[in-house]
């Protein structure tokens, strides 16, 4: 198995390579519409496939799809891929498809990807709702008193009860935890309103992806090539931005810390990047690049692709160990100042005059340095980028459905589950309160107190209201038994620790309530 990936020729025949130990320190591909950058990616995602190293991979115009196909020798860009195959001599120049598995939040074009609202976090989430800072603060607050309370945040009803739930309880909340006003929450709440109308609800929920669902390969050791249908997501910047956000909080939360290998465990290409830095926050910044600095010791290589370099604040940019620079257009004093920038990020090269070559290079060639084993940049090349062997173009719908009837992973994701969670513990909470209010009314307080009574022991009570709680989730536990999957939220912990909680309120008062539900939920971590 080879130990580094072709680029491409330099001007004076030197081969251009990505050294598989030093993937994992990033890069960039960065260059003007239609410059070859989509080209260019669709070539690297399928050596890595073919180098044993799993690839994810954004689709935002359609067309990444096609690298599950093989090209052909009568597609209109046949003879420039074969001409230019001949020119840097590759010599088994043949057309391949990649192993590939197709993904789409709204389960249309692929399987579904699905996170549950408390793995989103409020941090991301409040991003994602466009919130201010004042709002932001009462969000976190709503996930504190669920995560207090054993409620499970899985889909957006669940979000929407907890809201509602807030808003009617304001003033006790605000004496336990800080300031939560009506407004506030109303304005939350139209924004989920908002992110509803646009799909984002079909984003959250179960069953929710595994990451290591993206980390696969097939029977000949190639790495499983994951497309992201993003054409649709992009007409929801935020939306998009966000997922890819989260989706590396994940590998970064999730992966085990594995130091230098020989080849990435996953390598990530972020395309459009600068929707991930538009109007971000400080916080969200920091985020970012923390990620970036650290998802390295977890095996994970993240790629920016983007138009202009200067889309990538300086703090992240200095991540990127590995560059592939396609032509710049000067048009603009925007993009004078995008070409010195990109120019003074290479090591100079005294043969190559790097700020005016930007401006020069032709469809297909490059500017290209990357890591050396040593971890010292190479000197700056002016290169003509390899072709893909894969098909140029998109999917047609009967290729995607074919693809995806034969799926590895086929089944586990494409239908939704909805267990007991918030939404249905709040609703029958409101219920319950109705009937005694009403009990009350018709029969008097003294007579329904009395029964109350005679009721079984708070212990036999909280002991009946956990088993059901954990009864109604047993269909969903018996499936991750069987498929091999578990959700990392547990609804048998949360329903024990819910109903031991309730036996301390009852006899003590809330504050032990919390402290017993925090113990309970410790040990059963």
């Amino acid at each position: 198995m080879t130990d580094s990936i072709f680029i491409g020729m330099a001007d004076g025949g030197e081969r251009q390579v990505l050294d598989l130990s030093r993937a994992n320190r990033h890069g960039l591909i960065a260059g003007a519409t239609g410059t070859g950058k989509t080209v260019t990616l669709q070539g690297l995602a399928e050596d890595f496939s073919r180098a044993g190293v799993p690839v994810f991979l954004a689709d935002v115009k359609g067309d990444l799809s096609g690298i599950a196909m093989p090209g052909s020798t009568t597609a209109r860009s046949a003879p420039a891929l074969e001409a230019r195959a001949a020119e840097l001599g590759i010599a088994d120049y043949a057309y391949e498809a990649a192993p590939a598995v197709l993904w789409d939040l709204w389960g249309e074009q692929g399987h579904p990807v699905r996170t549950t609202i408390s793995e989103m976090g409020p941090l991301l989430l409040a991003r994602l709702l466009d919130l201010n800072d004042t709002q932001e603060g009462v969000l976190n607050i709503v996930f504190r008193y669920a995560d207090e309370e054993g409620l499970l945040l899985i889909d957006m009803a669940d979000l929407r009860a907890m809201l509602a739930h807030a808003a009617d309880n304001a003033k006790d909340l605000s004496a336990r935890y800080g300031n939560v006003t009506r407004a506030s929450v109303g304005a939350i709440q139209r924004q989920v309103l908002a992110l509803e109308s646009q799909g984002g609800d079909m984003f959250f929920g179960e069953p929710a992806l595994e990451i290591e669902d993206f980390i696969a390969h097939d029977g000949r050791g190639h790495g499983i090539v994951n497309v992201l249908a993003a054409d649709r997501l992009m007409r929801s910047p935020r939306l998009y931005a966000t997922f890819l956000l989260w989706l590396l909080a994940e590998l970064f939360e999730v992966l085990p810390e594995v130091g230098d290998l020989d080849r990435p465990k996953l390598v990530f290409f972020f395309d459009e990047a600068h929707l991930l830095f538009t109007d971000a926050n400080p916080a969200l910044l920091q985020t970012v690049e923390q990620v970036v600095r650290l998802i390295r010791s977890k095996g994970v290589g993240v790629y920016f692709v983007t138009q202009s370099p200067v889309d990538i604040p300086e703090k992240v940019a200095g991540q990127l160990g590995n560059r592939v620079q396609h032509a710049l257009r000067a048009f603009t004093p925007r993009d004078q100042k995008a070409i010195r920038a990109a120019a003074e990020t290479f090591r100079t090269n005294p043969a190559l005059d790097v700020t005016t070559a930007i401006a020069e290079l032709k469809v297909g060639e490059a500017l290209v340095s990357t890591l050396l084993p040593d971890g010292a940049p190479s000197m700056v090349q002016r290169t003509k980028v390899k072709p893909p062997r894969s098909r140029l173009g998109p999917l047609t719908a009967d290729e995607r459905t074919a693809i995806r009837a034969a799926s590895p992973i086929g089944g586990c994701y494409d239908r939704r589950v909805d267990r007991d969670s918030a939404a249905e513990v709040i609703a029958r909470k409101a219920a319950d309160a109705a009937a005694t209010a009403q009990e009350v009314e018709e029969q008097g307080r003294a007579t329904v107190m009395k029964r109350e009574r005679k009721s079984p022991s708070i212990w036999g009570k909280a002991a009946k209201s956990a088993a059901g709680a954990a009864a109604s989730s047993a269909g969903s536990i018996a499936a991750g038994t069987v498929s091999g999957r578990r959700s990392r939220a547990n609804p048998v912990r949360n329903a024990a620790t819910s109903g031991l909680g309730s036996i301390a309120s009852d006899l003590m008062g809330p504050l032990a309530g919390r402290f017993v539900r925090n113990l309970i939920g410790g040990l059963m971590r």
